[in-house]
């Protein structure tokens, strides 16, 4: 049962979170240009023209963090959150003026993502997928710690790695946000959903300023962060639940971004390359390559998230058994989807004409570097 207080403090938290957003998008900029956060166009990939200010992502950290201080009790779990997200934050402003090696930066989530852990953000099991056991959960002991730290940090990085066209992976974080936010109001979850509301408010009033053509990018300040928060609040909202439910609703919530990183890990492996090493064969690469506008790219990546996310919606409203059916068809289906997609790319991507140079322009929205991916120009 959805309660009305829960939603009116969530309404109240996404626009309070939007204005702060809004407000300190344009000062964050400035600050970019003055601490020489700026993407500098190199070569023919880019889109842009000129140089665009990074570190973005401060202006939606500055929405969040204020909105949630103000409609929110401070519980060692959230408390927890924070101080990672601050991390996280501090990382991303000196990566994107320093651009830092990608060891030290993978150290550093680490440990950040330790610190929401011993918080008490912790998967302490997993729902049994098998519906017919008589377990209808995993105990977990001590590979709870390890399986957070890997989940926090894998979900950081693949949204980070997304962030390729401008306000893809903003859209995208915002989608999710405003997926676990319905879910959190009808299983009676109302700290989620504040939060959720937050980072949903942080999104919209960043985003004006990042959809096409971008004035500011949010950078890894920025796409690191929304991944951190993602992550945490998954864990709060979803794993704790023994049902098939708390199974599948986090890989459909940010289905986009895990997708995209494993596909991406799978196809160097199998072309006998680093998992690290960048590439132009993420799914924004392959749009673009395909004929779309950024525009038309973006926008069909925001229907492919906003219908898993309506799929995780509407997991948490039908019974086990339909749940499991459910799931099943949206499997196979994204498997046809994802067969055409592939073979329709390879024959369009596989012998390029003289003089085509769409394989060289897609601009990269200044946050490209996942663990060791250290060419700034590319993933």
């Amino acid at each position: 049962m959805i309660q009305l207080p829960a939603v009116g403090q969530s309404a109240a938290a996404l626009l309070a979170a939007t204005l702060v957003a809004l407000i300190s998008t344009p000062v964050v900029r400035s600050l970019a240009f003055r601490m020489g956060a700026v993407d500098v166009p190199r070569d023919a990939r880019r889109m842009h023209d000129h140089p665009i200010p990074r570190m973005g992502g401060l202006a939606i950290f500055f929405g969040f963090i204020l909105s949630v201080l103000v409609f929110l009790p401070l519980t060692p779990e959230l408390r927890g959150m924070l101080l990672g997200a601050v991390v996280i934050v501090i990382l991303g402003i000196l990566d994107d003026i320093f651009s830092l090696p990608a060891l030290p930066k993978f150290f550093v989530q680490i440990g950040a993502a330790l610190i929401a852990v011993l918080h008490g953000n912790c998967i302490r099991f997993l729902s049994n997928p098998n519906i017919f056991s008589s377990e209808p959960f995993w105990e977990l002991g001590w590979l709870a710690i390890p399986i957070t730290v890997f989940w926090i940090v894998g979900i950081t990085n693949a949204v980070n790695l997304i962030d390729g066209l401008d306000g893809l992976a903003c859209g995208v974080s915002t989608i999710s946000s405003m997926t676990l936010l319905v879910i959190a109001l009808s299983v009676a979850e109302p700290d989620v959903a504040v939060l959720m509301g937050a980072l949903a408010g942080a999104c919209i009033g960043f985003l004006p300023y990042n959809l096409n053509p971008a004035k500011i990018f949010m950078g890894d300040t920025g796409s690191t962060f929304l991944g951190f928060v993602l992550a945490v609040v998954s864990i709060q909202g979803l794993f704790k639940y023994a049902t098939i439910i708390s199974f599948a609703v986090p890989f459909l919530m940010l289905g986009l971004p895990i997708f995209d990183t494993c596909f991406a890990i799978l196809r160097r492996v199998s072309h006998g390359q680093s998992p690290m090493k960048p590439d132009r064969g993420h799914i924004h690469h392959r749009l673009i390559d395909m004929g779309f506008t950024q525009k038309q790219a973006v926008a069909v990546l925001y229907v492919i998230s906003a219908i898993l996310g309506l799929s995780a919606v509407v997991l948490t409203t039908i019974g086990v058994v339909r749940a499991m059916l459910f799931l099943l068809a949206l499997c196979a289906a994204g498997a046809v989807a994802g067969k055409l997609f592939l073979d329709h790319a390879n024959t369009s991507g596989s012998q390029p004409e003289a003089g085509d140079r769409r394989s060289h322009t897609t601009q990269i929205a200044g946050n490209d570097n996942f663990f060791g991916e250290e060419d700034r120009s590319d993933k």
